[in-house]
């Protein structure tokens, strides 16, 4: 689930991120001139393949153009990724884009703009000039920094904001803006502090080496290479052309998919064959149903809730592709139409949803309270709430996921994650190491006095804004110690085996037991205790990036902290506009704004939060026997470690990733099958077919490519918004929303014996 799941537990593994850091090496044919003594090389030889062993202190990072384009870029991602978070398609628009785009930006920026130097008042006789050379690696750099904060660290947008939408959308309360930015910034910037005096451990040590990275560096050394001449001696289209034209073409397709003919989105020609047929329409609709047979046209569809699968490598692919099908077409249709697990048929086969007993839509807002806290005879009068069980199954498989994490790691990378970071706090420093020892350092107070700011302004807004936030003061210092406990662990695994276990579940499920009956401390709990530890670990990973970049620490320390601070504010700002001008934002009945996220995001809050895991996953609900997939989660890998040893000369055991297999559909809800079955579809073309047979091609215009379509569809979704949804000028016809789109209506209904949902169009079986 959405809300279970950006932990990037579908990480690659070390030996396949190699080889494709290896295949990397070989298409961009970096050949490093000033060869550097053996003992300072890293000891990790991906690192060796890719990270180069030079650096030029004379290139300017503190220029107007990185300035310029790093602000303008993160505003407008921050901006465009809050934008399309409520709409039922939403599309991350990533740092590659940015990377990509502002290339040719900056220099074409460093061609036109004044040469001119001059000075400014107060700062010495130092000159300054807006155009102070080529536009070189470094500033690229800084500039993929401040996307990366305008995206979120690739989750979008603050994680945060969820909850500002359900309490006004979905609880329809009240917060103010001032309230909902403080937890806003402060969930974004609370690890910082703790992270900056962790950069000792995790960042500089050679054997921590942040496997992620170095897709990053490779991309950005291909792009900074210059243009290569064919045999023929005619240059190949350059790539800021081909993004131009994939980028027009992006943006106008986006028209009818988007708008003119929306039922491109989803096609079912199951559906279409057997219209009135409830069981083929669960089968068939990409939607609603299990997607078999369902196909897409539309590109936000296929890179919504999963990324851009052209950035993804095949084996990452593979490892989703397996694990999507074993859950969503053999667990999922034995337990609902084998045997009928949790009552199965008397709810939509897929569905998010929260029900009463008798399969009817569970009202919420009878249960709370004027407190915002639950109402216990109210409760008892609707019933205990009940789950999909593909819902049900989709919390199971994420307590299996993080259980099945730490076993996994332990097992198969204790001894290297162990033998690292001992090496890492005895062994001498690297050449990478060793250079960045010639710039200014960052003073340890800086992070001493961020945290002690942040951790003031959480406690103020947790006790004179209580009633908005809920949390108690203790709670917020438990979060905070539980992140901070996690973080330096779980940062070390994440740089040595590129797999991040997650806290969102652990937070929520131990909250719920502690402090049950109150939805919104559950959910603001979760986002200290969660996205703390979370937002410091993408700072050391940026920081890892800055290391091998060369990149001056104090520069990357401003530009992440301005970045976050800037980006938040957009997120809030763009979020508070939505939520009060769209009417019926988030509801039933609204085909373009239905907030697939917010709406996981508030079950959450009810299930965890309201009422409480006791009353759903213990002995008082109906789903206690899942509490044994942490059991599974943890006994699992130890079978497969077993078998590897029993069977050494097997070599594929070692590469049966459970973690990445029970966490494939993690996304689920409010990912559907129709978004991850493109994804694969489109990710294995390009990923293995063209990378395999046009490699060239793949080098050259890949990430170009996905940039392109990214920036397209966002583009004229906005355009569109603004020229006509603003006035809710919809077309009325059969390609059109109000025309059920997917034509698989009844992939929602029950199919249990007398269970009737009033105006649904559903049959009495």
């Amino acid at each position: 689930m959405a809300e279970t799941t950006q932990e990037k537990d579908k990480a690659p593994e070390p030996e396949a991120a190699m080889k494709e850091i290896k295949n990397i090496k070989k298409i961009t044919d970096i050949v490093d001139d000033n060869p550097v003594d053996e003992d300072e090389l890293s000891p990790v030889e991906e690192v060796r393949l890719t990270v180069p062993n030079t650096d030029d202190m004379s290139l300017p990072v503190w220029t107007f153009r990185m300035w310029f384009l790093g602000l303008v870029s993160c505003a407008l991602l921050s901006f465009l990724n809050q934008f399309f978070s409520y709409r039922t398609e939403p599309l991350v628009v990533t740092q590659i884009t940015v990377l990509v785009a502002t290339l040719p930006v900056g220099r074409f920026m460093a061609a036109v703009l004044p040469e001119t130097k001059f000075r400014i008042p107060g700062l010495g006789p130092r000159e300054f000039s807006l155009n102070p050379g080529p536009f070189n690696i470094k500033e690229h750099v800084l500039i993929s920094i401040f996307a990366n904060a305008g995206s979120a660290f690739g989750n979008g947008s603050a994680y945060a904001v969820m909850i500002v939408d359900i309490i006004k959308a979905f609880y329809v309360r009240k917060i103010s803006f001032l309230a909902g930015w403080l937890l806003i910034i402060t969930t974004q910037v609370l690890g910082y502090g703790w992270a900056g005096l962790l950069r000792k451990y995790v960042v500089e040590p050679s054997h921590m080496w942040w496997p992620s990275t170095l897709v990053q560096i490779s991309l950005f050394r291909t792009l900074h290479e210059k243009e290569e001449i064919d045999k023929d001696n005619k240059h190949r289209i350059s790539r800021a052309k081909f993004f131009v034209i994939a980028l027009i073409c992006s943006f106008c397709w986006y028209v009818f998919p988007g708008y003119l003919f929306q039922t491109l989105q989803s096609i079912s020609w199951v559906c279409w064959a057997f219209p009135n047929s409830v069981t083929a329409h669960q089968i068939g609709s990409g939607l609603k149903g299990l997607g078999l047979g369902a196909f897409t046209l539309d590109w936000s569809t296929v890179a919504s809730f999963l990324f851009s699968p052209l950035i993804c490598p095949f084996f990452a692919i593979v490892n989703v592709f397996v694990g999507y099908v074993l859950i969503i077409y053999l667990v999922i249709p034995v337990s609902y139409w084998g045997f009928n697990v949790f009552s199965a048929t008397k709810f939509p086969i897929f569905s998010a949803d929260l029900f009463t007993g008798a399969g009817q839509p569970y009202n919420v807002s009878l249960i709370v309270n004027k407190q915002f806290e639950l109402d216990h005879l109210e409760y008892a009068k609707q019933g205990t709430v009940h789950l999909s069980t593909f819902f049900a199954l989709t919390y199971g498989f994420g307590f299996a996921t993080i259980a099945s994490t730490l076993t996994h790691v332990a097992l198969f990378h204790g001894r290297e994650i162990y033998d690292r970071y001992r090496a890492s706090v005895k062994g001498k420093d690297d050449i990478h190491t060793r250079l960045m020892k010639n710039y200014k350092d960052i003073p340890s107070w800086w992070f001493y006095l961020l945290l002690a700011v942040t951790i003031t302004v959480s406690l103020a807004l947790c006790i004179f804004l209580k009633k908005e936030v809920q949390l108690p003061y203790w709670g917020l210092l438990f979060a905070a110690a539980l992140a901070f406990i996690f973080t330096l662990p779980v940062s070390i695994i994440t740089a040595t085996t590129n797999q991040t276990p997650g806290l969102n579940i652990i937070t929520e499920y131990v909250m719920g037991i502690i402090y049950p009956g109150r939805p919104i401390a559950n959910v603001s709990f979760k986002t200290y205790g969660y996205m703390s530890m979370s937002q410091a670990i993408s700072f050391l990973s940026d920081f890892k990036l800055g290391h091998y970049m060369k990149i001056p620490p104090r520069s990357m320390f401003l530009v992440q902290f301005i970045g976050t601070i800037l980006a938040g504010t957009v997120n809030m700002s763009v979020a508070w506009w939505l939520l009060n001008t769209v009417p019926n934002i988030c509801h039933d009945g609204n085909d373009t704004w239905a907030c697939p996220s917010d709406g996981v995001f508030f079950d959450a809050s009810v299930i965890w939060g309201l009422v409480g895991p006791r009353r759903i996953f213990g002995s008082l609900g109906e789903y206690p026997s899942l509490n044994w997939f942490f059991l599974g989660g943890i006994l699992g890998p130890f079978l497969v470690w077993f078998f590897h040893k029993l069977f050494p000369n097997q070599t594929w055991i070692p590469y049966i990733n459970l973690p990445v297999l029970l966490g494939a559909t993690a996304s689920m809800p409010p990912a559907r099958p129709l978004n991850y079955t493109s994804w694969i579809l489109v990710g294995t073309v390009f990923n293995f077919f063209v990378f395999r047979y046009r490699k060239k091609w793949w080098q050259r215009y890949n990430y170009v490519l996905s940039a392109a379509l990214d920036g397209g569809v966002a583009f004229m979704a906005v355009l569109l918004y603004f020229s006509l949804g603003v006035e809710n000028k919809a077309l009325l016809w059969w390609g059109s929303p109000d025309s059920n789109t997917e034509h698989c209506h009844l992939a929602t209904c029950p199919t249990a014996k007398g269970v009737y949902i009033k105006d649904s169009g559903c049959p009495i079986f």
